[in-house]
């Protein structure tokens, strides 16, 4: 088990003499978001913003215009909210090649409560033109990410968690941006999922298994561009589709489901995220999985229930 951001800070340290022009900004987090690495490997290509999270995504934009790839990093809901105009002005209007790295998505700053948990930034950044949007969900796509977020010539947001994450890939690194993944073929129901709630839908698939339902899982570390292709494909083989994010579900991956089996191959279908609502305190991540039904639990009956209604 690895956090996450501790994942970006090193990616960014072993990617730095492979892209020259790569420079690390932050808002005065460093220390949060793990950005502090790059800082100390190469202190003239990294800049601290102070709690000014717009100027900071402005200068992004200025750099990315003069040919270098700037990564902006702070708290994911001030990259979305605080600093969305210069989001949607500077960059993704001019289609600038700034990449942005949410850190502390979803509910994972479980201490510090709504005002600053990441529950509609998925849905935020999906709207956004031009935008990419990336959603790890263990070591291995983390590094893939990072690296493909650079590769990619335009803007990309990556949400990155504060919790710690294992590794579901195998160690491969490999990431292709647009392409979901199916990690696990069955026949009789979908779960599509975004981000490090896999962790709970592979769980789930397993006690599936025992009760004699196959369940495809499908893991969207692409959240746009879409590929409606595959969620398509496992969908006219299962009949039945669960999405699961740690999302409202208004816009996120329940959102692009729901428009392209609506639009193209309507089928059962249940979403799992938070439903129209704010995160709060806890004492614990998993407090919160619980109180919000993120859980391999509540996949577990969803899948049951939806299998029944087929």
């Amino acid at each position: 088990m690895k956090q996450m951001r501790l994942v970006f800070g090193e990616m960014l340290c072993e990617l730095g003499d492979e892209y020259p022009g790569l420079v690390v900004l932050d808002a005065d987090v460093s220390s949060s978001t793990q950005t502090r690495l790059f800082a100390e490997k190469y202190k003239d290509r990294f800049f601290n913003f102070g709690i000014a999270e717009a100027n900071m995504i402005s200068a992004a934009a200025g750099m990315a215009a003069c040919g270098l790839i700037p990564v902006a990093s702070t708290f994911a809901f001030l990259i979305a909210l605080r600093a969305g105009d210069p989001v949607r002005s500077l960059v993704s209007y001019n289609n600038l090649n700034v990449k942005l790295a949410g850190a502390y998505g979803g509910l994972s700053d479980f201490a510090d409560g709504a005002s600053h948990q990441s529950v509609c930034d998925l849905s935020v950044m999906r709207a956004m033109p031009n935008m990419t949007v990336l959603v790890p969900s263990d070591i291995d796509t983390a590094r893939g990410a990072v690296k493909a977020m650079l590769d990619h010539k335009g803007p990309v947001y990556l949400r990155l968690s504060r919790e710690p994450v294992g590794s579901y890939h195998g160690g491969d690194h490999a990431f292709e941006i647009g392409k979901a993944r199916v990690l696990r073929e069955g026949n009789d129901v979908t779960i599509a999922v975004t981000g490090i709630l896999l962790a709970q839908v592979l769980e789930a698939a397993e006690e599936l298994d025992k009760a004699g339902i196959n369940a495809s899982v499908v893991e969207f570390a692409t959240l746009k561009p879409f590929d409606a292709e595959t969620l398509l494909s496992c969908a006219r083989k299962t009949g039945a589709v669960i999405t699961v994010e740690e999302n409202t579900v208004l816009g996120g991956l329940g959102g692009a489901a729901a428009e392209v089996l609506g639009e193209n191959y309507p089928v059962i279908m249940k979403r799992i995220g938070l439903n129209d609502t704010f995160g709060q305190s806890a004492v614990s991540y998993r407090d919160l999985l619980n109180w919000y039904g993120l859980t391999a639990k509540r996949i577990y009956d969803t899948a049951k229930e939806v299998v029944k209604l087929k």
